[in-house]
């Protein structure tokens, strides 16, 4: 609108010097029209073309009224009375640093990131309800928003220990609530998360606790299983002995019975050797065996065979033998 209104005034600019001036400078004010008129023309055909960079929508408004299409990138032509609004729809990267509060009333400094995108098919009616400055406008405010609500559901400490639920639930809020303006949310992140010193001093010094509670626990464990093990070895070494025990009882139970069993297999064999010598005995035999024991010397005293009360004694000397008869009293 602004080089159509330049054009128009070039051209009656133009006329009205010429008018003025004809009658004291001559012919030459005659180039006066003819430059007005060539740069008005100029700058209405200038007017006429919208050039929309890659990456953006052009948003054609007549007069404050926007248009029911748009343009796309590169060089288009439009009205000159018409205006053009440039959209971007590429990835935009959206930075915030938010102080918060946890529900314990602890102070929280977060920084937050936050990448964003319009779509083409939607950049007329985001500028029609929103306007170019869409970013100021709902971006921001929806952000500090859903940061500063989701953050007051935590404790500080819940805040260190579950920063990536925390991530989730602001995501998931603020892709509710920035889809109904037509604006896709890409990706967020917590960049940075402070707390004041006190309270992470506090953390630290309850963190040193839990880790020499640990600490003590690991070490008492460990002296727990190694008392446990020696009283496994010993009784593994009890068991192993009383079954060595067991087996050189056994042992020698077998030793016994097979030494008992050859003793008694040896009288057996002893008795069976005596019936059978027993058994094949005759007296002359007997006598024949008497005979080969005997050393040469006569009994002193043997008694009769007729007369068992007679008992006789003989005596030798040298070759000779003396004899002694005596009887036995009767009962």
């Amino acid at each position: 609108m602004f080089f159509l209104i330049a054009g128009v005034l070039a051209i009656i600019a133009g006329f009205v010097v010429y008018k003025i001036m004809k009658s004291n400078v001559g012919r030459w004010i005659v180039l006066a029209p003819v430059v007005g008129v060539v740069a008005g023309i100029g700058l209405i055909g200038y007017s006429c073309v919208a050039v929309i960079p890659t990456g953006h929508t052009g948003v054609v408004t007549t007069f404050g009224r926007v248009e029911n299409h748009t343009l796309e990138a590169g060089i288009n032509v439009k009205a000159p009375w018409q205006e053009v609004v440039i959209m971007d729809n590429r990835v935009q990267i959206a930075t915030l640093d938010l102080e918060c509060f946890s529900s314990d009333i602890q102070e929280v400094n977060l920084r937050y990131t936050l990448n964003y995108q319009i779509n083409k098919a939607n950049a007329q009616e985001i500028y029609r309800t929103v306007g170019s400055d869409y970013y100021n406008v709902v971006i921001v405010p929806n952000i500090a928003e859903a940061v500063k609500v989701v953050t007051a559901r935590y404790t500080a400490e819940n805040l260190v220990g579950k920063r990536d639920d925390l991530a989730l639930a602001i995501e998931a809020q603020l892709k509710t609530s920035l889809s109904s303006y037509d604006i896709e949310l890409v990706g967020t992140a917590i960049e940075n998360m402070d707390f004041t010193d006190a309270f992470t001093n506090a953390v630290e010094a309850k963190q040193v606790a839990a880790q020499n509670k640990l600490q003590a626990q690991i070490e008492q464990e460990q002296k727990t299983m190694e008392q446990e093990q020696q009283a496994k070895r010993s009784v593994i070494d009890a068991n192993a002995a009383a079954d060595v025990a067991k087996i050189q009882a056994e042992a020698e139970f077998e030793v016994a019975k097979i030494e008992a069993d050859a003793k008694a297999y040896a009288g057996e064999k002893e008795a069976e050797k005596n019936k059978a010598i027993a058994g094949s005995l005759s007296p002359d035999l007997v006598n024949y065996y008497y005979v080969l024991q005997w050393d040469g010397k006569l009994p002193e005293s043997y008694v009769g065979s007729d007369n068992p009360s007679t008992i006789v004694a003989i005596r030798g000397t040298g070759g000779s033998t003396e004899s002694n008869t005596a009887t036995a009293p009767a009962e």
